[in-house]
């Protein structure tokens, strides 16, 4: 298991370390490709679709649904059904199949999606529902696909204050016994006694120190596709993480609660164009946001 450590410097209003693909997003004013339909106000999972980069697959935490939503309007192309209604709460595109997480873990291997011959296969994992998984992501360079949960369940032998992403491995199709990643609370406060006092900082201490609870909730992860990066979206506390392939920090901060009222689906383009997905919450809609890749 990896256990990080967060060293990291004060860069504007963020917290960076290093050569990160991370500060190459201007966070600040991504691009709003769109309100999406009503169907999809509890969209909890962003995918690219396979074979088609202006594309992108959604689920929603009701129904047993993907959806195909066109990338540069955000209009919905169409949706099929591939189980019984449920909490799903992640999608990730592998090549042409596509994989969707449940909340409790369970795994849906879907083929031919749409098709008249597409097929479902249902992996049952050792997580549950006290772990909460609400983040899936393909690891191309290990070929696993990596489940971020949400919560720590009761009883497992990890430390309590820490958040958990394990890995399911597509050869085998088995999920390993223990964490491939660990973000630990005290690892958080140790860097952030160590920073620089800014409002930013400030903010931070608050969310990871002051209260009396560890609040972070990993809701959406992605790897980066030129980078080997991980970055993963907390919708409690508006908090965006960024590890590099070795499992340490790379970047830190907190999105702007307006744009990203709930945060909750991450992907990349093959190019490192990003896109956010966030719920609707009160009288914004839900919404995709797009944000350039600014590195080479």
């Amino acid at each position: 298991m990896f256990r990080i450590f967060f060293f990291l410097t004060l860069f504007a209003n963020t917290i960076l370390s290093g050569q990160s693909a991370a500060k190459d997003y201007n966070y600040a004013s991504p691009k709003l490709i769109g309100d999406l339909p009503a169907e999809l106000d509890e969209i909890s999972g962003l995918s690219m679709a396979p074979g088609h980069r202006n594309e992108l697959l959604a689920v929603q935490d009701e129904k047993g649904k993907i959806f195909r939503i066109n990338a540069r309007t955000g209009g919905l192309l169409w949706a099929i059904n591939f189980w019984k209604d449920g909490d799903y709460e992640a999608i990730e595109a592998v090549g042409d199949d596509i994989w969707v997480a449940k909340s409790t873990g369970t795994l849906y291997h879907i083929t031919h999606a749409g098709k008249p011959n597409q097929d479902v296969a249902k992996y049952n994992t050792a997580l549950n529902g006290d772990n909460d998984v609400e983040g899936l992501a393909y690891d191309p360079a290990r070929n696993r696909l990596l489940l971020a949960c949400k919560k720590d369940a009761k009883d497992d032998g990890n430390d309590k204050n820490g958040r958990y992403i394990y890995a399911f491995d597509l050869a085998t199709k088995t999920l390993g016994k223990q964490p491939v990643f660990a973000i630990e609370r005290e690892a958080v406060q140790n860097f952030l006694a160590k920073c620089e006092k800014t409002t930013e900082h400030e903010k931070l201490c608050d969310f990871f120190i002051s209260r009396d609870e560890y609040d972070l909730a990993p809701s959406a992860i992605a790897v980066h596709p030129k980078t080997g990066q991980l970055f993963i979206t907390s919708s409690v506390g508006k908090v965006l993480m960024v590890l590099n392939p070795d499992g340490q920090i790379d970047h830190l901060q907190r999105l702007n609660k307006k744009l990203f009222a709930q945060p909750e689906g991450l992907t990349f383009d093959a190019d490192g164009t990003l896109y956010i997905s966030t719920e609707k919450k009160k009288e914004a809609h839900a919404r995709v946001y797009r944000l350039a890749y600014l590195g080479k």
